[in-house]
């Protein structure tokens, strides 16, 4: 049995309110570990620290740790310090990565970054990491261990390749679709699967956990870098075109580049390789990629993604857990819409 991804039903759009309900309580003791944990007497860690985490995210890794074990039926405590790990281990890379990218926007404030400069954030990024660390190491279990420290590699990996593959418009979907994988992916997969450890369950539900984190974490990624072209700042929470500018080769660009004319290719070299992307430039990376199919067809590969997610589900029997997280994969999708 599975589920299919227009589930949800035409009175109202998806939305991740059934798996904020879901989990509610469970997220009130992950708060309170985080808001615990980020606390330092350098008073600079947690005035920056509390900048991102109080910034208006969703909390979704966290959240998907806490409604697999729901789903699992698990009732004891483990997932609460995990969870908030996972959190940690985010929110270090989102300042590792607005220090690597320059933002200045992220969730519709001000990054970090401009406000305290690089080092500081590097630095309360490592402080973060660290922590997520020690919470790791006080559950106790070398698996959990294991498998968010492997993560937290996967990431750095993903995030290093990224920025060797940055401003080469020739890269392939295949390598674009391993970064992903590793840079964004990973912590999905992790976060669900590490739930299946704490609830003593066996391999098989630990990968079934992995592939629907994993296939959401792609989706989530996917429809992400196709609204950096077809939304705006309000709508995004941080600079619209940030990746065009920034010299990103994400899905859109690869496949309008190799569906251009010579003219379209040249105009992509100019612009990703040689940095000519004011915004004239990107008023036309954006018809590129609407008029070649590449805006509908990176949606189309979020939704194929998104329906492998909710396959990896079929195992697992009905209620609320499963119809959660199910919601939680039309909801990343239809953020494009």
């Amino acid at each position: 049995m599975s589920a299919t991804l227009h589930a949800v039903g035409p009175a109202r759009a998806p939305s991740l309110e059934p798996m904020i309900q879901l989990v509610s309580a469970d997220l009130n003791h992950v708060n309170s570990v985080i808001l615990e944990r980020m606390q330092s007497p350098v008073a600079l860690i947690p005035e920056l620290a509390g900048h991102l985490i109080a910034g208006g995210g969703k909390r979704m890794r966290p959240m998907l740790t806490l409604a697999s074990a729901r789903l699992l039926d698990y009732s004891g405590s483990r997932h609460h310090k995990l969870s908030a790990a996972v959190e940690f281990i985010h929110t270090a890379t989102l300042l590792h990565d607005d220090v690597v990218d320059g933002s200045g926007l992220r969730r519709g404030r001000r990054t970090a970054n401009v406000i305290w400069g690089n080092p500081a954030s590097v630095l309360v990024g490592d402080f973060l990491f660290s922590r997520a660390f020690e919470l790791m190491v006080e559950d106790g279990s070398l698996r959990v261990l294991k498998i968010l420290s492997r993560a937290s590699a996967i990431i750095a990996e993903g995030e290093v390749d990224q920025l060797t593959a940055q401003r080469r418009v020739e890269t392939g979907e295949d390598h674009y679709l391993s970064i992903i994988g590793a840079k964004t992916a990973a912590l999905f997969a992790a976060a669900c699967r590490i739930a299946a450890v704490v609830a003593e369950r066996d391999e098989g539900v630990e990968e079934a956990l992995d592939s629907y984190g994993r296939n959401l974490g792609i989706a989530f990624q996917l429809v992400d870098d196709a609204i950096d072209y077809a939304s705006d700042e309000a709508t995004m929470g941080k600079d619209a075109g940030d990746d065009f500018r920034d010299g990103k080769v994400t899905l859109p660009v690869i496949l309008a580049y190799a569906r251009g004319s010579e003219a379209d290719r040249r105009f992509w070299r100019q612009a990703i390789e040689e940095g000519q992307n004011d915004e004239e430039a990107l008023a036309r990376a954006g018809r590129l990629i609407e008029q070649s199919g590449a805006l509908a067809d990176t949606l189309a590969r979020a939704r194929t993604y998104g329906q492998r997610a909710i396959d990896a589900l079929g195992p697992f029997p009905a209620g609320k857990a499963k119809a959660a997280l199910t919601e939680a994969v039309a909801f990343a999708i239809a953020r494009a819409y």
